[in-house]
């Protein structure tokens, strides 16, 4: 038995939201002008809904395949 997979599985859960954290609030960031100029512009309405839908999906797939804690 090896002391290597018991170091690294709490370390595969922090360096995995080391690595999405920021990918997600750059996104996030991104989409905060785009949420408060596109409902004026002529079809707007519709790309917004498409923003939200898609950082949705995004974010419920990252949910769903997350492995569960402990």
């Amino acid at each position: 038995m090896t002391i290597l997979p018991l170091l690294i599985g709490p370390f595969r859960s922090v360096l995995l939201v080391a690595l999405l954290a920021p990918a997600l609030l750059v996104a996030l960031i991104a989409t905060v002008p785009a949420l408060a100029v596109l409902p004026f512009l002529t079809g707007g309405t519709d790309r917004a809904v498409r923003l939200l839908r898609a950082h949705n999906a995004y974010l419920r797939t990252l949910l769903a395949t997350s492995p569960p804690t402990r």
